[in-house]
């Protein structure tokens, strides 16, 4: 018997609690009490819709209102997706789709964020709907012990608690962020969640550890190991900033110089770190590479408005978008040699030829439109017109975002 679609409707505030415990259990995670609760004071209801069958929540998803880094311009408003889930047997009914569609539609037909940006849970999923991913992130692992090259300078490290690390924390978060392209504003109630340390998250490492030193901090965790030869302890590095050279060479060194350590992790750092060039082996720093941030344009020609660019050009870019018909059509992008840019629909000839996915890719400037067009996701229409749209989208550094949300 075919099923009646899924119908969806925005949240009640008294709903929260039941919709929370809907998406743990569609990411297959135990749904605790005190977490539900808490998130509760994250999810904004009236930006949240949800999936229902009947009078059952089958599903759901959210927008957080958040500042991310742009490329020459700093922090903007986006609307930071998340909380995203289908009940496990309500799948293959269209209910993903419709929510994606409900959400893009709404922050069009609002005015509101131009741009949306999301971590995806899987790689395949986030692509139909127009998204892509914008930025990357790496991880390394470093042995103990590895050698700094000769004549590197580094800082004095101390310890914190918890309590006295929070401001620390915040005010360098707070300096370092608007440089730093990807990376997302913070409330009060994200740096609760972000270092919430509960036993369940540890995964048989230790609490959080806070160290800092003059213009950076590093948080992390220490799992022990070891065997007949004696002991040998991965620390795990949940999040370092450093707003200087020197405090990210000092901290990473402390990490690598702790007795009894085997080994530094960092799951999640840029993929321009400049770690492995510091050391005198670059190779003893392993590294893995995947996607963090996936960018989704809202708004064509607002968002191409809101950054800043790299060099001048004059692009007309066809652009194709099966889920925001307002969206496709022909633009033109003039980027000024001071980065800023007018962003108009026009009849002239197109200059490339791509998909709304493909610009969301190019959007940060870690993908490049030369990438693009090998790939066979660009058409170059223009002699010239890749390598110029590849210098003017390209950024000083590569884009990431040090959380998920």
């Amino acid at each position: 018997m075919e099923l009646a679609p899924l119908t969806i409707r925005g949240l009640a505030t008294d709903e929260v609690g039941e919709f929370i415990r809907l998406v743990q259990e569609a990411f297959l995670e135990d749904p605790y009490h005190e977490e539900v609760e808490d998130f509760g004071d994250l999810i904004e209801p009236d930006r949240c819709h949800v999936l229902v069958d009947g009078d059952r929540l089958v599903g759901g998803g959210g927008v957080l209102t958040r500042d991310m880094t742009l490329p020459g311009v700093g922090p903007v408003p986006i609307a930071a997706v998340t909380a995203v889930g289908v009940a496990a047997d309500q799948r293959r009914r269209g209910g993903l789709r419709t929510l994606m569609l409900t959400q893009l539609h709404g922050l069009h037909d609002a005015g509101a964020e131009p741009v949306a940006a999301l971590w995806a849970s899987e790689g395949a999923i986030y692509g139909r709907f127009g998204y892509a991913a914008a930025a990357r992130r790496a991880r390394l692992a470093v042995p103990r012990g590895t050698r700094y090259r000769q004549g590197l300078v580094t800082g004095r490290v101390r310890p914190l608690d918890a309590d006295s690390a929070l401001p620390v924390m915040q005010d360098l978060h707070g300096r370092v962020r608007p440089h730093r392209v990807g990376w997302i504003s913070r409330t009060a109630v994200t740096w609760r969640e972000w270092f919430r340390d509960a036993e369940h998250h540890r995964r048989g490492a230790s609490a959080f550890r806070y160290v800092a030193v003059d213009d950076g901090y590093a948080v992390f965790r220490v799992k022990p190991d070891g065997d007949d030869r004696g002991p040998r302890f991965e620390v795990r590095m949940h999040e370092l900033v450093a707003a200087t050279p020197v405090a990210h060479a000092s901290l990473w060194r402390f990490l690598l110089d702790l007795d009894l350590g085997a080994e530094v992790v960092h799951r999640n750092v840029a993929v321009d770190d400049p770690l492995p060039l510091l050391l005198v082996d670059p190779r003893a720093a392993v590294t893995t590479v995947s996607d963090c941030l996936w960018v989704r344009l809202v708004d064509v020609d607002r968002g191409l408005a809101t950054r800043r660019y790299s060099a001048a050009c004059s692009l007309v870019l066809e652009v194709t978008d099966a889920l925001c018909p307002w969206n496709a059509g022909r633009w033109r992008l003039d980027a000024t040699a001071d980065g800023e840019a007018r962003v108009e629909r026009t009849d002239g000839e197109p200059d490339l030829r791509c998909d709304v996915a493909d610009l969301a890719a190019a959007y940060l400037g870690d993908t490049r439109w030369t990438a693009l067009a090998a790939a066979g996701r660009v058409t170059e229409l223009r002699p010239g017109a890749v390598v110029c749209a590849t210098r003017t989208f390209a950024g000083d550094a590569a884009p990431h975002c040090p959380e998920i949300f």
